[in-house]
């Protein structure tokens, strides 16, 4: 009967860190978890701030609750500027940014998938989310460069600019392998096998782990050649310099055709340059909407990109490309 009473006296917040710590999930899943630990414990922090405080408990949570957590989630950039000493006792490594609604979409997936974990344990019979449900995240059909347009950033003239023509091999070897930076960044001489890369994606490391074998085509091998020294694979610098290294290597070599995207706060369409909007992120987009267009298998290019099989952010390379459309409707002819 203690133990009974001690789990009943167990916080809703205690409950959130036994979650993470007995949930199979990748570190890269558990610190987006942890993300919204912080904004929800800052959100108690405010209510009790503005006089009408709320402390989070599974049994008194309501559909209202989750609305008011929105709002606070959706305003949250605002309120850091009118109250900032809330963020002193849960800080972020950066100021609270104004929220698109996918990233409050996504939020409110992952607490969902908490308050379900709290359930199956027996820690509650109450699901808030009952009452509320959680919108579908918009997004775009994904943009990316071509074979062509990769060729014409590798040729570009950048010897005026040393570094930058550093970080032009990098990327153009990231849309060679198709990972995401994160795992090319952890990358050393020791990934190269064979002529090939091997790397276990950090998505998948604490889940069921997937290694990824890419071959190494003839300019990949040309780039690593290049780089023969140290430990790391290549000569990496912080991720923030490497993405504006982007978007400056992309306007030098003259990849600035509009792209259509969706604005992730307004969720309206907007046609952008493709020099601004460029990011290491378009680096995989590229090798796998390049690879699809070659051979229209999900799994097939999955198995060289990390995607898992049936990914929902597979399903938009469906409508990457208008010649797989023309070679459809030729089939009716």
């Amino acid at each position: 009967q203690d133990i009974i009473s001690e789990e009943k006296q167990q916080t809703f917040f205690e409950a959130f860190d036994e979650f993470l710590a007995k949930h199979k999930l990748s570190n890269v899943r558990k610190n987006n978890f942890r993300v919204i630990k912080r904004a929800l414990q800052r959100y108690e922090v405010y209510k009790t701030v503005n006089r009408k405080p709320v402390s989070l408990n599974f049994d008194t949570i309501t559909s209202d609750t989750l609305r008011d957590i929105e709002e606070f989630f959706r305003n949250e950039h605002q309120i850091f500027i009118d109250l900032p000493e809330i963020y002193n006792q849960f800080p972020e490594k950066r100021t609270p940014q104004k929220r698109g609604q996918n990233t409050i979409n996504d939020m409110f997936t992952k607490t969902r998938t908490f308050i379900l974990w709290a359930i199956d344990e027996g820690k509650t019979s109450n699901n808030p989310f009952k009452g509320y449900s959680v919108e579908e995240c918009v997004y775009g059909t994904p943009y990316y460069i071509s074979i062509d347009e990769r060729n014409q950033l590798y040729k570009a003239d950048l010897s005026k600019r040393p570094p930058l023509a550093v970080q032009r091999d990098i990327f153009v070897f990231q849309c060679l392998i198709g990972c995401r930076v994160g795992d090319l960044y952890k990358m050393t001489k020791a990934n190269i096998m064979n002529d090939a890369i091997e790397y276990v994606p950090r998505k998948t490391k604490d889940g069921r782990p997937v290694t990824v074998r890419v071959p190494l085509n003839a300019t990949a091998k040309e780039i690593l050649d290049r780089y023969p020294d140290g430990p790391k694979l290549l000569p990496f610098i912080s991720e923030q310099k490497y993405n504006d290294a982007i978007k400056d290597m992309f306007r030098l070599a003259e990849l600035t055709r509009l792209v259509t995207i969706i604005n992730p706060t307004t969720r309206e369409e907007e046609k952008r340059p493709l020099n601004e909007i460029a990011s290491s992120h378009i680096a995989r987009r590229s090798f796998v909407g390049n690879l699809y267009k070659q051979v229209k298998d999900p799994n097939l290019v999955g198995s060289l990109s990390g995607h898992k099989e049936g990914s929902k952010s597979f399903a938009r390379y469906r409508d990457i490309d208008e010649s797989i459309k023309k070679e459809l409707v030729n089939l009716l002819i």
